[in-house]
């Protein structure tokens, strides 16, 4: 009996788990959320390679991430030497940084969060990963479409009045298993500023994931930044003080 009451839990949980067939069955709110929760996992952790591309030069630094909720994030730089060790933290809306040249944890003032990350595409906001996109936006499905047997949804979001986002308008494409296939950046006078497309679509620890992400601004088509996904484990154990300055600092794991 144990083993058929498991079976039929885990059938249930199929059931409600599975994508959506049509617009209908699930609002632009819920698929944000479930396209947030799909990258991010209760836990995750990564090993990534970001590769920075200019028309006259190119340079490339490995990553570790890790990720607990919707607001922790921590980044560290693993290679090359000159870099290692710099990171990121964002715990609870606050980012900070770690230097190992200068040997200080410097907090990221609100104002500074829409800056290159790193000299990157990439803003601090990007690689902080936070999750303000589901609840500071409203969310209109606007198109919906049949690609490669998958769904493909549209929804525009829009920030509401009283958020603090920089953005006039996100436009997001979503696919029916969550992946997040692309991501526009339009500014209040409706300007397309940047845009990060994905490609490359695996099947990593268990989930459909686009293992390439390429972030480019609109004025300047020949530069463009790539994060590239070596590895990535959801649902991960992390350790308690994962997601502290002192961690930021002295690396424990």
């Amino acid at each position: 009996m144990p083993d058929l009451y498991r079976s039929v839990v885990a059938l249930m949980a199929t059931v409600l788990l599975a994508a959506p067939s049509s617009a209908q069955e699930i609002s632009a709110q819920d698929l944000v959320r479930q396209a947030v929760d799909h990258f991010r996992g209760l836990t995750s952790y990564s090993q990534m390679t970001m590769v920075i591309h200019r028309p006259d030069w190119e340079r490339s630094m490995t990553m570790r991430g890790w990720t607990a909720g919707d607001d922790n994030a921590l980044v560290r730089v693993v290679e090359p030497k000159k870099d290692a060790g710099n990171g990121t933290l964002t715990l609870d809306g606050n980012m900070w940084t770690f230097s190992p040249k200068i040997n200080r944890v410097i907090k990221v003032p609100s104002s500074m969060m829409s800056q290159n990350w790193m000299g990157s595409d990439f803003s601090n906001k990007d690689i902080s990963k936070t999750s303000d996109i589901i609840g500071q936006y409203e969310h209109t499905l606007v198109a919906q479409r049949e690609e490669d047997g998958h769904q493909i949804y549209t929804i525009q979001s829009i920030p509401y009045e009283d958020s603090a986002i920089v953005w006039g308008k996100e436009v997001l494409v979503i696919r029916d298993d969550w992946v997040l296939l692309e991501q526009q950046f339009w500014d209040q006078d409706g300007v397309l500023l940047k845009t990060m497309e994905a490609s490359e679509i695996k099947v990593m620890s268990g989930r459909s994931v686009a293992s390439v992400l390429r972030m480019r601004k609109t004025e300047k088509p020949g530069e463009w930044t790539e994060l590239r996904t070596l590895e990535v484990e959801f649902d991960t154990q992390l350790h308690s003080n994962m997601f502290t300055l002192s961690n930021l600092r002295n690396p424990r794991q």
